[in-house]
């Protein structure tokens, strides 16, 4: 009632003052004012709140939960969560798989394979007894290529995407790495990068050896690249080490474009990803575009960015392997930047001064039991501290 006397009053303003041609709006905008009527049912609109005891009791908890997925799968006149969702998953664009493809064999023989392997178990008496008397122990090597064949691929491709590596380096796109790529650092090869394990510049400081799978006629490329290291530009990289036109497994025997230098991430910025990323080629690739002097230790020329590397050759090469590890600043990246690079090492610690504290009363009345805690260790003579 108060809201229709209000338009009116406007109304005839309007009118009086002489906007006759925007007395309608005015009516217009009164009438939105009222709040529409729903357009069904509302929820719970069938419970009487008198008699909540009267309800229907589930009686169990798996009860509940079939009730509760029975409703949320009937359809309402109201937008839900989940509805909002679906339109924005329908709006959002779909990362394309840039990988390798991959043939999943058939449901059917890998059932097959399966029971053939649980019969000849079966049948082993040497397991049968290792069983029985609780001495069975399963070799963690074989478990391990048997989740290289498996699961290991999508763990890893879930660890990526997990640190970002997809993200930072081949923006709307991702790959599965069909191909294990195994980097090992140390002659012993003592220091050996998982995915996203710590390692420390001075355990990386020199090439890794490096081992896969691959035929004897088969073209390769490898890269180590740093997306946190850059200290001019977050969106650019650091290339570390680029071998292309590998003959199979002898990374050595490979085509050095960019010679390796060790990680230097800088002081007070934290742990930095390095990337190792193995791609397959199609034939003979030309990087002679690629190419960086020997020895380069320019951050200058060694700024990279990965995807504009795949960009350029992405008809001849495929993301095939990944690996990669962490690092933070250690006493051998100051000789990296002071040797090699030739500049002053770039700081970021705040260097924070020390606590001010009043000198110390000889009885503080109304202090906290921790007030002597605040001169302990100080060049002043302090009471009641012994």
């Amino acid at each position: 009632m108060a809201l229709r006397s209000a338009a009116c009053v406007l109304l005839r303003t309007a009118v009086d003052v002489g906007f006759k041609n925007h007395a309608r709006g005015l009516r217009s905008t009164a009438v939105l004012g009222h709040r529409s009527p729903p357009l069904g049912p509302m929820p719970n609109e069938d419970i009487d709140c008198g008699q909540l005891d009267s309800l229907e009791k589930y009686g169990s908890y798996a009860r509940y939960v079939t009730a509760v997925e029975e409703a949320d799968r009937k359809e309402v006149w109201w937008r839900t969560y989940r509805k909002h969702r679906e339109e924005e998953m329908k709006e959002a664009v779909k990362p394309i798989n840039i990988g390798l493809p991959y043939q999943r064999p058939s449901r059917k023989t890998e059932v097959r394979e399966r029971k053939r392997l649980m019969t000849e178990n079966k049948r082993n008496p040497e397991l049968e007894r290792a069983d029985r008397l609780r001495d069975f122990r399963i070799s963690v090597d074989k478990v391990k290529a048997e989740w290289e064949k498996s699961n290991g691929p999508y763990h890893i491709q879930r660890l990526a995407e997990h640190y970002g590596v997809y993200k930072d380096l081949f923006p709307m796109a991702y790959f599965v790495p069909r191909v294990m790529l195994r980097v090992a650092y140390g002659d012993n090869s003592d220091a050996v990068v998982h995915y996203g394990n710590h390692l420390t510049p001075t355990q990386a400081a020199q090439a890794p050896q490096i081992s896969y799978e691959a035929e004897e006629n088969s073209l390769w490329t490898l890269l180590l690249t740093s997306p946190d290291e850059h200290l001019m530009d977050g969106e650019q990289e650091y290339l570390h080490w680029l071998v292309g036109n590998i003959p199979g497994k002898a990374v050595m025997s490979g085509e050095e474009i960019c010679h390796y230098i060790g990680p230097f991430p800088a002081r007070g910025t934290g742990f930095h990803r390095f990337i190792f990323i193995l791609f397959k080629q199609d034939g003979p690739v030309d990087f002679s575009s690629d190419q960086r002097p020997a020895p380069c230790y320019c951050l200058k020329e060694r700024t990279f960015r990965t995807l504009d590397f795949y960009r350029k050759h992405q008809a001849v090469i495929t993301p095939a392997g990944l690996a990669f590890h962490q690092s933070q600043w250690d006493r051998s990246v100051t000789d990296t930047f002071h040797q090699l690079i030739n500049m002053r090492e770039p700081v970021f610690e705040y260097e924070r001064p020390p606590a001010y504290h009043p000198p110390q009363r000889k009885y503080p009345h109304g202090q906290p039991l921790r007030y002597l805690d605040r001169y302990r260790n100080g060049t002043e003579h302090t009471y009641g501290i012994y």
